[in-house]
């Protein structure tokens, strides 16, 4: 231990020894260290609870540990290392970690230094959440040793009020999903995403921070990025909007111009990053309305590459959905706006046109003109690409990465039926998308397209019997499975029924309950 660390330690159990004399409780003990130790020692919030309580960085690990093992979970990988990153504000706990260290502390999230609520929903000073009560208050050790998840009241109107509610609604399938239980999206998750779009809705038209919150916040934001490619898309949903509920309320009042700008940023790329997520699950109405919400917000920004970045983003609906004549028109719309800025929008939106014209070039009878405009699509995609920062080079949600580019332009030459070409470019696509099964599905369903259009439907079929089955349930989302039709229904159409087409049909059936069509109603 360090001469200053040294200081900090017996500065602090000073303190605790008066507040204990005094008959205070653990918590405002905890104030009182992080008051004293703070402009010493730079001693964080959550540092000074576990001072409070006079234990060492092993005791809170195996608490944890304990805690875990209680619940049925698997034991997990924290340790003193991981446990001083959270204590210097190096690190900030992930929505799991952070409910268990509330619960070894028994506060709430906000004690230990982080804005929101706790994931689980409830209060952990309540008899049930931890072992027993709050002893410092007096009461007995009563709970149950099987927790009850105790969330607020499902009445009254959720889209009304703060929406507490529809974020726990989140909070409860977020829960679910990290113990690995099979959840369905259903009518009352699908509620509480649009009341919590709805509502940054109604905040961006009516909006004090603190810079390092906002700092926080923008890490989580990038990291989502990251995640987009390999999580669940309902699980990393969950993660993406209870971030954005919680810049929403920051929003609620009005900012000074710097710190109201980075909000409107965060909002726009969350707002995008979940009109993605909309589309891999399948719902377009929902994808549509995300989009708009993140146009309003980058309008705010004055940044014409984020504005061109949603713009370009929501081009993938109609291109997904059916109407390729929208997305290529979104597309040029993205790329004016981008204008000459490099950017990821710039090397994006002449890939969607690509994309679009080779939907088009086998409806409109000219398919050789709108080959060579493809063709000069990508070329210009191409460019772009060697223009952009390698930051954007390497991020593949709000930037445009090599990897994609391949992909992409495999796609749009399957479409247009160079299948010889269109090999080489998914092959070299499929290297780079180690670990990241929804695109690596993707680009398997063009390689069994190309052996369609060269005249083997049964070795298409095969190919994408397997892709199917490298992947778990989960990932068989909408998108897939509207991939997989397009396939079948090109091979009944030409061939009939062939060998494997049948096992085929199953495994598309055999998925998680992601299926929104007759839900969306219901909202």
């Amino acid at each position: 231990m360090s001469g200053r660390q040294h200081k900090e330690t017996e500065t602090a159990r000073r303190v605790r020894a008066r507040g204990l004399a005094a008959g205070r409780s653990l918590a405002s003990v905890a104030e009182e260290i992080f008051e004293t130790c703070s402009p010493l020692f730079g001693t964080t919030r959550i540092k000074s609870h576990r001072l409070s309580n006079g234990i060492a960085l092993a005791d809170v690990i195996e608490q944890v540990r304990a805690l875990f093992e209680r619940d049925g979970k698997a034991i997990p990988g924290i340790g003193e290392t991981l446990l001083s990153a959270y204590e210097s504000g190096l690190k900030r706990p992930g929505p799991e970690y952070l409910h268990y260290l509330c619960c070894v502390y028994r506060v709430e999230p906000v004690a230990l230094g982080y804005d929101g609520p706790c994931i689980c929903g409830h209060g952990h000073r309540m008899p049930g959440v931890v072992r027993g009560g709050d002893l410092q208050d007096g009461r007995s050790d009563t709970s149950p040793v099987s927790r009850e998840l105790l969330i607020l009241s499902d009445g009254g109107d959720p889209s009304t009020g703060g929406g507490e509610e529809d974020e726990n609604v989140l909070r409860r399938t977020l829960l679910k999903l990290l113990a690995g239980t099979s959840v369905s999206l259903d009518g009352q998750v699908l509620g509480a995403v649009e009341n919590i779009r709805r509502r940054m809705d109604d905040t961006m038209v009516s909006a004090t921070v603190s810079p390092a919150m906002l700092d926080q916040w923008e890490e989580s934001t990038i990291g989502f990025g990251r995640q987009y490619m390999n999580t669940p898309p309902l699980r990393l949903l969950c993660d993406v909007l209870l971030e954005f509920a919680a810049v929403r309320k920051a929003m609620e009042r009005r900012q000074p111009v710097d710190l109201q700008e980075r909000l409107c940023r965060m909002a726009a790329q969350l707002s995008g990053l979940c009109g993605m997520i909309m589309i891999d699950l399948g719902d377009h109405r929902l994808a549509r309305s995300f989009f708009r919400t993140g146009r309003t917000a980058a309008d705010e920004t004055g940044d014409r590459a984020l504005r061109a970045w949603v713009v370009a983003r929501e081009a993938l609906v109609p291109l997904y959905y059916g109407d390729p004549r929208e997305a290529l028109t979104l597309a040029k719309k993205s790329r004016d706006m981008a204008g000459q800025t490099p950017c990821a929008a710039k090397t994006m939106a002449p890939v969607v046109e690509a994309r679009a014209l080779a939907m088009l070039a086998g409806s409109n009878g000219q398919k050789k003109d709108v080959v060579d405009q493809a063709k000069r699509a990508l070329s210009r995609a191409r460019t772009a690409f060697s223009q952009m920062v390698p930051s954007e080079q390497e991020d593949t949600a709000f930037g445009y990465t090599e990897r994609q580019l391949y992909f992409y332009q495999g796609d749009v030459l399957v479409r247009l039926g160079e299948t010889l070409e269109a090999d080489v470019v998914l092959e070299q696509a499929l290297g780079q998308y180690e670990g990241e099964p929804l695109d690596q599905t993707l680009i398997r369903l063009d390689l069994a397209q190309c052996r369609l259009i060269e005249g083997d439907p049964e070795e298409a079929v095969g190919l994408a019997v397997k892709a199917l089955e490298m992947i778990e349930k989960i990932h068989r989302t909408e998108l897939v499975i509207a991939r997989v039709t397009e396939l079948i229904n090109g091979v009944t159409s030409k061939h009939g029924e062939v060998k494997g087409l049948d096992r085929l049909r199953t495994v598309a059936l055999d998925r998680a309950q992601l299926d929104l069509g007759d839900l969306v109603g219901g909202l």
